[in-house]
């Protein structure tokens, strides 16, 4: 006698299916800890996990890069020497 298979559902993660779970950090580029985390704060929804992997991703992306103050960017170009092109006139006689 033949039994069904029983159907996954594809959109949740199975967290006892190792191969899942190693399939979806490789994905989104999580370690264990990471994953364990966002699923035990949103839940086994793999579109909300991909999405808190990505708003984790763009805090990183968008830390603060340390910019030069202005009085040392122009204290710095004061301090070249700056060319200026002089026109040569040409007389023809």
């Amino acid at each position: 006698m033949r039994r069904p298979r029983p159907q996954t559902i594809r959109n949740k993660l199975d967290v006892t299916d190792r191969a899942q779970v190693r399939l979806l950090k490789k994905r989104l580029g999580l370690s264990d800890a990471e994953l364990t985390a966002i699923v035990g704060r949103i839940g086994n929804s793999i579109p909300a996990i991909s999405k808190e992997a990505a708003l984790q991703r763009a805090k990183v992306l968008t830390k603060p890069v340390a910019v030069p103050a202005a009085a040392l960017i122009t204290s710095a170009s004061a301090g070249e020497p700056v060319t200026t092109e002089v026109a040569a006139t040409v007389t023809t006689s």
